[in-house]
């Protein structure tokens, strides 16, 4: 009886979790249309062979692969935990911090910047959410390389899209989507003059990639090297 009421509340939390997961709507279509192509395979090759092993080893194969496309395309329902989002910067994206240090950002802004950088491996969510809330001063997207996204040249080098975003106190963050080795498209759905806020999706890369955020010097880091973040969750910094 003791042990019923243990497992009870852990499986009511289980539930509620899984009812906070969607799949995002960058992967509809993909998820549709595999299934289709897996079922259809699948039904030919259990009425076209005696022996079933080809259909089991297809359905193996293919299952697995199906069930890391449906995880990597998951989209988790999520509200940052205060209201109070006053100068506080969250992280984009889920995955871990891969650089946090001073740079020279001679695009947009011309001086010195604090970058910190997210890399998100296949397994983690790829949606991105607005850092800080404000407004949208621009958005640019610029073709290149597909180097590895966790190097650093990676941040210039790379096909990325860059969205400046002024907040209430007049700060000028810039967040960076990077595509990586694997990554082919960055889709953002931040569009320039529209007001923006923590908890928003900003947009979302397909497989494998990177965010980087440029922040004032003297901005209050709230992360470490190597740690991992939550999109929409965890603050890694705090604006003077």
């Amino acid at each position: 009886m003791q042990a019923v009421k243990i497992v009870l509340p852990t499986m009511i939390k289980k539930i509620n979790k899984l009812k906070k997961i969607r799949i995002h709507r960058e992967g509809t279509d993909m998820i549709i249309n595999s299934f289709i192509v897996i079922a259809a395979v699948a039904l030919i090759l259990w009425h076209s062979f005696d022996s079933k092993i080809p259909f089991w080893s297809f359905l193996f194969i293919f299952g697995l692969i199906y069930g890391i496309i449906l995880n990597f395309f998951r989209c988790p329902i999520r509200y940052f935990a205060s209201e109070d989002t006053n100068k506080i910067v969250v992280a984009p994206a889920d995955g871990k911090i891969v650089v946090i240090e001073e740079v020279e950002e001679n695009e947009y802004l011309h001086e010195k910047r604090l970058m910190i950088s997210i890399f998100m491996s296949l397994f983690n969510v790829h949606a991105n959410w607005f850092p800080v809330d404000g407004k949208v001063k621009f958005v640019k997207h610029f073709n290149g390389n597909y180097h590895k996204a966790w190097l650093p040249k990676a941040s210039e080098e790379n096909e990325h899209t860059d969205v400046m975003i002024t907040t209430p106190e007049g700060v000028d963050v810039l967040c960076r989507q990077i595509a990586g080795a694997v990554a082919r498209r960055i889709v953002t759905y931040a569009k320039e003059g529209e007001e923006c806020y923590i908890d928003e999706h900003l947009g979302f890369i397909k497989f494998g990639s990177r965010v980087d955020v440029f922040l004032p010097i003297g901005t209050e880091v709230c992360v470490k090297m190597g740690q991992s973040t939550t999109g929409d969750q965890t603050v890694i910094a705090k604006l003077k």
